[in-house]
């Protein structure tokens, strides 16, 4: 888990009938845009990235020898949990955690670690309770805040989240997350200035993460800026090639320039890479019934 000159852009010449067709479907491939980046996640946005090689026999083999050297430390429950945790093994790593805390109940790293894993089993209760018992704890701990505001985010309880993502960064955090997350919530109010400055602090901090450049880029192509919209949505793909929602934007910016083809095919990528992603489907069905 991770810890995340404007130029005018050029639009090919087209009747009036179809610049307000293609402004209308890219202001509503916008909002589903907006809305998927607020939805996705990844490394930003509190997903684990499973690596099964963090539950490879030898891995974890190693991890048990530390714990059984000293059975009562609840340090090497916690990493092996986490381990656990990254393997997508989430049973096991509940079972870590809850031991690290049956040792030492004021261990705050291990609370948000097991809500981390509740969050990537579907159990946003639970995950918030953990998150809040970390901050009951250890009222400065920035990855507590960042999780919870997570959990509110996605739930649309939308101040409490901004309100979270604040205090991360009021702490100085270094956690590229909590300024992506707050772009997300300035993007879905429309104030697409401060969520690019917030998209830009968070690509300082975690420029191997694609979500940032995505969702910058978003808020480019809300003021009109394709050419910078689209230098971001191509670093996404660079970063990271199987994320679908990075083709989809980059076929929307083909899209807004006319090239239908190529727009077409962005399209059908995200596809192959996520059938359901809702903005993939519609714009293919819009550039293919126009090619």
């Amino acid at each position: 888990m991770m810890r995340l000159m404007t130029k005018t852009s050029v639009l090919t010449t087209a009747s009036n009938t179809d610049r307000k067709h293609r402004l209308a479907s890219a202001v509503a491939l916008l909002a589903a845009l907006t809305l998927a980046g607020c939805a996705t996640t990844t490394e930003t946005t509190d997903v684990i990235r499973l690596d099964r090689a963090q539950g490879s026999d030898e891995n974890i083999a190693s991890l048990t020898a530390v714990i059984q050297s000293n059975p009562r430390a609840p340090e090497g429950y916690n990493v092996r949990g986490s381990a656990y945790g990254r393997a997508g093994q989430f049973k096991q790593a509940l079972d870590d955690f809850n031991t690290a805390l049956q040792i030492n109940p004021q261990f705050f790293q291990a609370y948000a670690n097991r809500a981390l894993v509740y969050r990537n089993m579907g159990k946003p209760v639970e995950a918030a309770a953990d998150y809040n018992a970390a901050l009951k704890i250890n009222p400065n701990y920035d990855v507590a805040y960042i999780g919870r505001g997570n959990i509110y985010r996605q739930a649309g309880r939308i101040d409490e989240a901004f309100g979270d993502f604040n205090r991360a960064i009021q702490l100085d955090t270094t956690d590229g997350r909590a300024y992506h997350n707050r772009g997300l919530i300035y993007q879905l109010r429309g104030d697409h200035a401060k969520a690019i400055d917030d998209f830009s602090k968070a690509i300082s901090l975690s420029s191997r993460a694609p979500e940032p450049y995505n969702g910058r880029g978003v808020s480019y192509i809300a003021l009109n800026d394709d050419e910078n919209a689209f230098a971001d949505f191509n670093l996404a793909i660079e970063l990271n090639k199987n994320i679908a929602e990075s083709w989809a934007n980059q076929a929307l910016v083909y899209e807004r320039r006319g090239d239908k083809a190529r727009a077409a095919k962005s399209y059908s990528h995200a596809l192959s890479l996520d059938p359901k992603y809702e903005p993939a489907k519609q714009g293919l069905a819009r550039t293919r019934s126009t090619t």
